[in-house]
C-alpha cells in the first residue's frame, strides 16, 4: 500500500465529513487514480448520507479474539455517519463493494429485520447466554438511529428476555433510551461505556466530525449516573502527539461527571485506515505528520500496524509504555477502576413463555 506524500496537497474533505478520500477497494483488480489538475481546489460540498436496507440472516456475531472483552456482539448498522477518521472498522466496507473512505460514512447499511432475527436466535435451543456488546464496530447511536430505532429495538428485547448487554457509544442519543436502561440496571443487566477522545472542539471537528462534542459526552455521563446507570469511559483511540496529552484531563472530567471506571486503546491502523489517517494528518497536521507516524511506529515494532492479539490494543515499546503509565496514574488519581463487564447477570435470561417457570 502506498503512503501519503506530505509535500503535496491532499484532496479536501467535504463539510462535516471525516475524509474526502475514497481509497482503493483492496478486493478490486482495477484502480482509478484521481489526478490534481489545479482546478476546483475549494472544499467540496457536503455529501448526503445514503442508507441501504439489508435483510440479515444472522445478527449475533461471535468473537474468538482473546484481547476482546466479550463473546458476542450486535451491530445494527454497517458504516458509521460519525465519520471518525481512525475507525478500525472502515476496511470492512470493502466486503460490500464500497470504499473504506467517505463511502464508509455516507453509504450506510441498516439491518432492518434485526429484531426479528435476534428473537429467533435468542430462542434457539442451542443458545447460551452471555453479555451482548452493542457498539463493538459501528456506533449504535449514530444519527440514522434517530429514525430507524434499531438500537432501541434491541434494548427492548434485552429487557423482555432478561438478557445482559453492554453499550459503547460517543453519541448523546443514548439519553433517549434512559427508560429502558434504568429498568435493565435494576436487574443488573447493563453497563454503558462512553468513548472519550478529546475535549478540544477543533480536534473533534476533524477527528470525529459528526459525533457528540466532548462536553456533550460529559453531560451524558452525568445524566446516566444520576439515573443510577453504571457508566465508564473508554479513551479510544490514544494517538501519540494528537490527543495523548489530554489523558489526565479526560479522566478528571469523566470522574467528576460520574464515571466510575476507565479503559484505553492505542490507535489501530489496519488495511486502508493507514492511508486515510496519513491523508488526515497531511490535511490537518502537516508540520507534525512525520513525527506522529514515527511515534506510532514505535508502538508497533517499526510498522504502522501490527495485528498480533498480544499487542494490537495497547502496542509495545517505549511510547506505548509511557502512555500506559500515564493512564494508570491518572486512573488511580481520580478513583477510577478498570472497565469490567463480568458482573452482569446471565442467570435471569428467559425467553418470553419460559419465564413462567420462574414462578
Amino acid at each position: 500500500m502506498g503512503h501519503a506524500d506530505f509535500s503535496s496537497a491532499q484532496q479536501a474533505t467535504p463539510t462535516g465529513r471525516g475524509t474526502g478520500y475514497n481509497p482503493h477497494n483492496r478486493f478490486h483488480g482495477e484502480r482509478i487514480i484521481a489526478v490534481d489538475d489545479g482546478w476546483e481546489r475549494d472544499t467540496p460540498a457536503a455529501r448526503l448520507t445514503e442508507v441501504r436496507h439489508e435483510h440479515a440472516k444472522t445478527v449475533i456475531s461471535r468473537n474468538r479474539s482473546p484481547d476482546v472483552p466479550f463473546e458476542q456482539s450486535i451491530n445494527p448498522y454497517r458504516g458509521c455517519e460519525h465519520g471518525c477518521i481512525y475507525c478500525f472498522v472502515r476496511p470492512s466496507h470493502a466486503y460490500w463493494d464500497l470504499s473504506p473512505g467517505i463511502d464508509f460514512e455516507t453509504r450506510l447499511i441498516a439491518k432492518v429485520n434485526l429484531c426479528e432475527v435476534l428473537e429467533r436466535e435468542l430462542c434457539a435451543p442451542s443458545y447460551r447466554c452471555s453479555p451482548i456488546a452493542l457498539g463493538s464496530n459501528t456506533d449504535p447511536y449514530q444519527p440514522i438511529e434517530r429514525e430507524l430505532k434499531l438500537t432501541r429495538g434491541v434494548l427492548e428485547i434485552m429487557l423482555r428476555y432478561r438478557h445482559p448487554v453492554t453499550i459503547v457509544t460517543k453519541g448523546a442519543m443514548i439519553l433517549r433510551d434512559l427508560d429502558l436502561l434504568a429498568e435493565l440496571t435494576q436487574l443488573g443487566l447493563v453497563k454503558v461505556f462512553i468513548s472519550m477522545t478529546t475535549l478540544d472542539d477543533e480536534l473533534k471537528r476533524t477527528l470525529e466530525p459528526r459525533a457528540a462534542s466532548g462536553a456533550a459526552r460529559l453531560r451524558v455521563i452525568a445524566r446516566l449516573r444520576e439515573a443510577g446507570i453504571p457508566v465508564g469511559v473508554l479513551c479510544a483511540p490514544i494517538i501519540p502527539m494528537i490527543n495523548d496529552s489530554e489523558i489526565d484531563a479526560l479522566l478528571k472530567a469523566s470522574a467528576e461527571a460520574g464515571a466510575t471506571s476507565a479503559g484505553w486503546v492505542m490507535l489501530r491502523l489496519p488495511h486502508e485506515v493507514v492511508e486515510l489517517f496519513e491523508h488526515w494528518l497531511a490535511e490537518h497536521y502537516l508540520l507534525r505528520a512525520k513525527h506522529v507516524l514515527n511515534m506510532i511506529r514505535d508502538t508497533r515494532a517499526g510498522e504502522l500496524y501490527n495485528a498480533d492479539f498480544s499487542q494490537r490494543m495497547r502496542g509495545t515499546g517505549q511510547v506505548a509504555q509511557i502512555i500506559k503509565q500515564r493512564f494508570d496514574l491518572a486512573r488511580r488519581r481520580y478513583g477510577l477502576v478498570s472497565n469490567d463487564r463480568s458482573t452482569l447477570r446471565c442467570d435471569l435470561f428467559a425467553p418470553p413463555g419460559q419465564q413462567l417457570g420462574l414462578f
